[in-house]
C-alpha cells in the first residue's frame, strides 16, 4: 500500500504522537473524566493533523537544490502553522467544555515530539546492521 509520507523519520514521528496522544486521553479517563481525555485528545489531534500535513508536503518533494529544498520545508512550515492556528481556533471556539491544561498539555508535548524527527534515522543501511545484530 502506497502513503503519502514517503519520508521515513516524519512517519515514525508521526506514528509516536498518535500514540502519545492515545495513551494520554485513555490514561486521563479513569483519572479525571471524560472531557478532559477529549480535550488531551483534541490538543494531540491538533499536532497531529498539522504535522500530517508538514509531512506530505515533504513526501511530495522531487527537487534535489537546496533553493528547492528550502522553499519546500519552508512551504511545509507555513501550512503547518497556519493549520495549526486554524485548528487552535477552532477547538477553543466550538468546545465549551475544554480542560486547557489537558488540552495545551497533549498539544505541547505532541509539538515537542514532531521536533525528535532530526533524530530519526533514514539510513537504510544503518538500520539493516542493527537489525543482524539484534
Amino acid at each position: 500500500m502506497a502513503s503519502w509520507i514517503t519520508v521515513k523519520p516524519l512517519l515514525i514521528v508521526l506514528r509516536w504522537q498518535l500514540l502519545i496522544t492515545i495513551v494520554i486521553a485513555i490514561a486521563l479517563l479513569p483519572l479525571v473524566n471524560l472531557q478532559s481525555a477529549l480535550s488531551a485528545f483534541l490538543g494531540g489531534m491538533v499536532s497531529l493533523i498539522s504535522s500530517a500535513a508538514f509531512a506530505i508536503i515533504v513526501s511530495r518533494h522531487k527537487g534535489f537544490t537546496a533553493d528547492g529544498t528550502v522553499r519546500t520545508a519552508l512551504r511545509a512550515e507555513a501550512v503547518k502553522i497556519i493549520l495549526t492556528i486554524i485548528l487552535l481556533w477552532l477547538v477553543f471556539k466550538f468546545y465549551d467544555n475544554l480542560n486547557a491544561v489537558a488540552f495545551i498539555g497533549t498539544f505541547i508535548l505532541t509539538v515537542i515530539v514532531h521536533s525528535m524527527a532530526l533524530f530519526v534515522s533514514d539510513n537504510k543501511t544503518t538500520d539493516s546492521k542493527y537489525k543482524k545484530h539484534k
